[in-house]
């Protein structure tokens, strides 16, 4: 400080002059980082993908960053001061401010530090899905909520592309089963039909003798040549409904029926006529929520599967059974008395790809997995002690009220 006086002034009164001089190098230096971390901090918020909206206690917007200018847009000029309802859709839109006015008064978190999928509003009114984040700070003792927000339509778009594509696969499988099956199954499909020819060719002839008792006769043998044509009509209907694709659709099935009709159409043309198969059924009948051809799907892999595990062994013995498990589930088991799982590939027996047949894609047991696991149960293998393996899947049990006893 310096001082600097004059001993007169022209008033005759003293007069002086004060100087401070105040060092601000630090100042300035501070001034300076605190201006490149502002810097800094905008930068980065003006390049993270996720958008970003800052609120305050009130639900008014205080900054709206360049990334929810692109996914909103709105310009942030337009924005700030405004409710931040402006950007959803109703319902929230005409609750939001209720949720706020909640959590100023009681302090229960809803939204706060969790990971939400919502429904945002575009400046041109299309809705669209969001995942929303929410953080909140204090600030000269007022609230102040952080927003960052990432656009889910394509993602969304991509699971259901997935989906498609894993519904073509399921269905592909069940051509390629199919296929597998074509010249046995014309082969069965011969046998009605020859026995049909058979017994049309005899009622020609004994049409011949016009009396009472050959008129019987046949009348007998018409109800047999139209009982083999239902066995004919069957065998189609049961290989067209396998091969079908269309929509998913699950609906309350008797479980007794559909495992019959799988294992029919799982035997046709095995090559394995001396197995000993037996179908194990409680004396009441269980019903499940389920798509009937996707569960026949993996019925008839799993059968198919140990038929051939069963190939070259001296007993053949197949057990297909239906029980409940702890969790009220139904349980559906396919044991086999083959040669076993190769303890290598256990770990992955339901993966793509996993096989230890020679010509086998190891398509079968994923593809059934995903069955399984999308009608919210779960399938897995234990070995069988005596030799052989035993396939176990559950299935939901349909609410008794869906159904009529």
């Amino acid at each position: 400080i310096t001082l600097s006086t004059e001993p007169q002034s022209h008033g005759g009164a003293l007069r002086g002059f004060g100087k401070v001089v105040r060092d601000i190098t630090d100042q300035r230096a501070s001034e300076t980082a605190l201006t490149r971390r502002e810097l800094h901090l905008r930068s980065i918020l003006e390049t993270v993908p996720d958008a970003m909206v800052v609120i305050d206690e009130r639900g008014r917007i205080t900054s709206f960053s360049a990334a929810a200018e692109r996914l909103f847009g709105h310009a942030q000029a337009d924005v700030i001061g405004r409710n931040v309802k402006m950007l959803m859709p109703n319902p929230d839109r005409r609750q939001h401010d209720g949720y706020l006015e909640n959590y100023r008064s009681t302090g229960k978190r809803k939204v706060i530090g969790k990971l939400r999928v919502v429904r945002g509003i575009r400046q041109n009114g299309e809705t669209f899905p969001l995942e929303l984040s929410v953080g909140e700070t204090l600030s000269g003792g007022q609230r102040i909520f952080t927003a960052f927000l990432r656009d889910l339509t394509e993602r969304q778009a991509t699971e259901l592309k997935m989906q498609d594509l894993q519904s073509e696969l399921i269905h592909v499988s069940r051509l390629s089963a199919m296929g597998t099956m074509a010249s046995t199954l014309a082969h069965e499909l011969n046998q009605p039909l020859t026995a049909i020819a058979n017994y049309l060719e005899t009622t020609r002839d004994m049409l011949a003798d016009s009396s009472p008792k050959t008129i019987e006769r046949v009348r007998g043998a018409l109800d047999e040549a139209s009982g083999q044509a239902l066995r004919a009509g069957d065998i189609v209907r049961r290989s067209r409904e396998f091969v079908a694709h269309g929509v998913v659709l699950q609906s309350v099935e008797p479980l007794g029926p559909l495992v019959r009709e799988a294992a029919a159409l799982s035997l046709i043309g095995s090559g394995q006529p001396d197995i000993d198969t037996a179908v194990e059924l409680p004396d009441e009948e269980d019903w499940v929520l389920v798509d009937r051809v996707q569960i026949q799907q993996v019925l008839v892999n799993l059968i198919r599967n140990a038929v051939q595990a069963m190939v070259g062994s001296g007993e053949q013995r197949l057990t297909i059974a239906t029980s409940h498990d702890a969790n009220g589930l139904v349980q559906v088991s396919v044991q086999d008395s083959g040669s076993g799982v190769n303890p290598a590939v256990t770990d992955r027996l339901f993966q793509a790809f996993a096989t230890t047949k020679k010509d086998g894609m190891g398509l079968g047991l994923s593809i059934s997995r995903t069955i399984i696991e999308a009608h919210g149960g779960r399938i897995w293998m234990t070995p069988v002690p005596d030799g052989g393996s035993a396939f176990h899947f559950t299935l939901m049990r349909a609410p008794e009220a869906t159904y009529v006893r």
